[in-house]
């Protein structure tokens, strides 16, 4: 009796030893799962930030081409693609420029293009949470772009991390084909000449159209060409850029007065007291 318990318990013994093993290698291995799966999501958001960062980084060049075609000097372009980094409203300003316009109306048009930015500002930084003391240096990275790709993520990680590389590639990229841009120009002489005038134009409305998802932005973008083409030749250069910005407005007060068709209409009680049924309910009422 005493051996069997004993071997009884010493079964029991290796019994829950094994259990416990068991046990604990799913403990174990829940980690390593999810720290594999964090590096397969880091890793697609690399992947993607990347993506984005070299394809609009490419179109610096362009930059650097209309800009020294529109008489900027190698260091005005790029002091502008360091300083201001968002490329519409550095081809809306160079495009000005060529276009003969006064330089305060041609950064006039630029400084509304760029209030955008301070939009996406208000969303990020509570999708970032940045500490206080990273925040300048951070804003000068909120572009259409950077937005684009932190605002798809759905963790604050992910969030920072697509933020870090599409900003970091996309401003190392930019200016590094912003100079390399305008030394080619320089080199070429007339960019004219050559038709290079029409690249700016051309990668603004690449990088235009595919932020036009909807009817409404759609709409907008058809009536600001057709302010700004039909104003072309009566106004300064420059300024029907700003006129064309009163596309926007107009089309959300359009789309307000179509979902309440109502707004300037009698107050609903006012009108049900004018209806038959309410007519025959007083007339029952005496």
């Amino acid at each position: 009796m005493r051996s069997s318990d004993r071997r009884g318990g010493s079964g029991g013994a290796t019994g829950s030893g094994r259990a416990e093993s068991l046990r604990a290698e799913p403990v174990r291995a829940e980690p390593d799962r999810a720290a594999s799966g964090r590096a397969t999501s880091d890793r697609a958001v690399v992947r993607d930030a990347l993506g984005v960062g070299v394809a609009v980084g490419l179109s610096g060049f362009a930059f650097g081409v209309t800009s020294n075609g529109a008489g900027l000097s190698l260091l005005q372009t790029c002091a502008l693609s360091l300083l201001v980094f968002t490329g519409a409203s550095q081809f809306a300003l160079v495009g000005a420029l060529a276009g003969g316009g006064n330089p305060f109306t041609a950064a006039a048009g630029a400084f509304f293009l760029g209030t955008r930015n301070a939009f996406y500002g208000l969303r990020l930084s509570r999708s970032l949470a940045l500490p206080r003391a990273l925040r300048p240096a951070a804003a000068q990275w909120v572009i259409d772009e950077t937005a684009a790709v932190t605002l798809a993520q759905r963790t604050r990680r992910a969030a920072r991390i697509g933020f870090t590389v599409t900003g970091l590639t996309l401003y190392v990229l930019w200016n590094l084909t912003t100079l390399l841009g305008a030394v080619g120009a320089e080199a070429i002489g007339d960019t004219r000449a050559w038709g290079l005038d029409a690249a700016g134009p051309a990668v603004f409305l690449a990088l235009l159209a595919p932020m036009l998802r909807t009817a409404a932005e759609r709409a907008t973008a058809g009536i600001a060409v057709l302010l700004g083409l039909g104003l072309l030749p009566v106004l300064p250069a420059g300024v029907p850029v700003l006129v064309a910005a009163l596309a926007a407005p107009a089309v959300l007060w359009y789309q307000g007065r179509r979902a309440d068709p109502g707004a300037g209409s009698p107050h609903p009680e006012t009108r049900a007291d004018k209806t038959p049924e309410a007519g025959g309910l007083s007339e029952r009422a005496r």
